[in-house]
């Protein structure tokens, strides 16, 4: 305690400070909010089919899981003077994505519609990533809190304005029609402006702030970089290698079910990546033995094996809600285009339309998220704690998807967008408010880099195994995917239960 007691404290930031900090967050999710809202529309109007969708989308979670990790070990470990630590990689990932948002809606056809989602997504992992930790890095640990919600607001304010871009160009007489199979002007301008937007708003953060030398940090901190980073190394020597082969064997039996049910073939995938975890830590396990100098992979596999308790408590909840998101993304425009609009073939006018509506759905809960995040969930935490707080926040997104069974008209739908929204806003800000008081200054890229892994993992899952349920159970009726949404929805509240409101707070271990 006096150890603490002794330590530097960062300067306190005016709201200002805060705003300036997480402002290129509002270009990269306008980035996502193109994505997201237009991609199954891009693939579709290019000839996908509603079963071909998952597999399409499967690049932008696998970039995300192979991306953040390397990219949170390097920004730990770079400087470069007035350049800083976390803001190259925040220039680098904007000048591609906007590069990326530019070529999109001139592919030609879907390999390379499907080639450019794989780069877009990796540039705004390379951008996203640092800036998780950035808030980290530049807030005092009573302003984190603070810090993530004024960041969960800019996504918010991103998104509303990534989702709505179609619909404005729409209004102001730009043609919605996807003439002769290709992508209507109303995406093309929207795409072009955001990559625009994604550039000049990183750009800001990149020319307002200066982030603190390593040496600053470190007397910030207290921590011993190097006697963490050998503590890993040691911990990591000590597995047994039968559980990396653990990893390997379930990869195995996932491609033989696979092959022996006849699934679809991008579920190999996932037995890859579970047969490449398992080959990696075998690997690293080796390495650290041999004692080799610590290196990205032995650090990564380390870290992520002796991640902290509350982390992997955290990871579950995680795991359950980022599922649904990734089933809500992928899905709510064929749902909307045949329950409300009364179409399946996207090279018509109505799906094309549905397209639009579903891109302001999207703003309404990416806005209500923006408000919620300043408003609500301050007002919630201070009466009913942190984990109750996500607990709220996620049975409303959970009711959000369910009513999307039981509304007769589209226009309803805004209501089940009020509690989506409130879910995203406590999905954005609650885990990482609790986190902050868990995780050494010094491994922040790191650790929010590992965290991603369970934000990334069930939407592979969903990528991959989706598309066989649809197929299988329900293979013309998309609308039972929002079930799916709901139900796992409610599992992630219900995992919050694990947690107690003293480990939230940083007063337990």
């Amino acid at each position: 305690m006096n150890e603490h007691a002794t330590m530097a404290q960062k300067p306190r930031q005016n709201w200002l400070g805060l705003a300036n900090i997480s402002f290129g967050f509002f270009g990269i999710q306008i980035g996502f909010a193109l994505q997201n809202a237009n991609m199954s529309r891009i693939f579709q109007t290019l000839g996908s089919s509603l079963d071909d969708l998952p597999a399409l989308w499967v690049a932008a979670p696998l970039t995300g899981l192979l991306v953040q990790p390397v990219i949170g070990y390097m920004s730990d470990r770079t400087w470069l003077g007035r350049f800083g630590r976390r803001r190259p990689y925040f220039v680098a990932g904007a000048f591609l994505a906007a590069l990326s948002l530019f070529l999109m809606p001139l592919a030609p056809v879907l390999l390379m519609a499907a080639v450019l989602l794989w780069v877009l997504d990796a540039s705004l992992n390379i951008s996203m990533e640092p800036f998780r930790a950035f808030v980290g890095d530049m807030l005092r640990k009573d302003q984190h809190t603070a810090g993530y919600a004024v960041q969960t607001a800019f996504i918010g304010a991103g998104a509303v304005v990534g989702s709505l871009f179609p619909s404005m160009m729409d209004a102001m007489g730009v043609s919605n029609v996807a003439a002769d199979g290709g992508i209507p002007d109303t995406v093309k301008y929207s795409f072009w402006f955001g990559g625009a937007a994604l550039f000049v708003a990183v750009m800001w953060t990149v020319l307002t702030t200066k982030e603190y030398s390593p040496d600053e940090m470190a007397a910030f901190d207290g921590h011993d970089e190097a006697a963490d980073d050998a503590a890993t190394i040691r911990l990591l020597a000590e597995r047994k290698q039968g559980s990396a082969l653990g990893w390997v064997g379930a990869g195995a039996l996932v491609a033989l079910v696979t092959a022996g049910f006849g699934l679809e073939k991008e579920v190999y995938l996932l037995a890859a990546l579970l047969a490449g975890y398992g080959l990696a830590s075998m690997l690293a396990i080796g390495m650290a033995r041999k004692g080799d100098r610590p290196g990205m992979l032995s650090q990564i596999v380390g870290d992520f094996s002796g991640m902290p308790s509350l982390m992997k408590k955290l990871a579950l909840a995680q795991f359950f809600s980022w599922s649904a998101l990734f089933i809500m993304w992928i899905y709510t425009t064929p749902v909307v285009a045949q329950r409300y609009y009364g179409t399946t073939d996207s090279s018509s006018a109505a799906f094309q339309d549905a397209g639009n509506f579903v891109g302001e759905l999207f703003a309404v809960y990416n806005g209500v998220a923006a408000v919620a995040a300043l408003l609500l969930l301050p007002f919630l935490s201070k009466r009913l704690g942190k984990v109750k707080t996500h607990m709220v926040g996620l049975l409303c997104g959970a009711a959000g998807y369910l009513s999307f069974l039981v509304l007769p008209d589209a226009e309803m739908l805004y209501l089940s967008e009020i509690g989506v929204g409130i879910a995203w806003a406590s999905i954005l800000a609650m885990p990482y408010a609790i986190l902050a008081s868990a995780l050494p200054q010094a491994k922040l890229g790191i650790y929010m880099g590992l965290f991603n892994v369970f934000i990334v993992v069930p939407q592979l899952i969903v990528a991959t195994l989706m598309g066989s349920v649809l197929k299988a159970f329900f293979p013309t009726q998309p609308i039972w995917t929002m079930l799916f949404a709901g139900g796992v929805m409610a599992l992630a509240a219900l995992s919050m239960l694990r947690i107690s409101e003293a480990e939230a707070n940083g007063d337990a271990a």
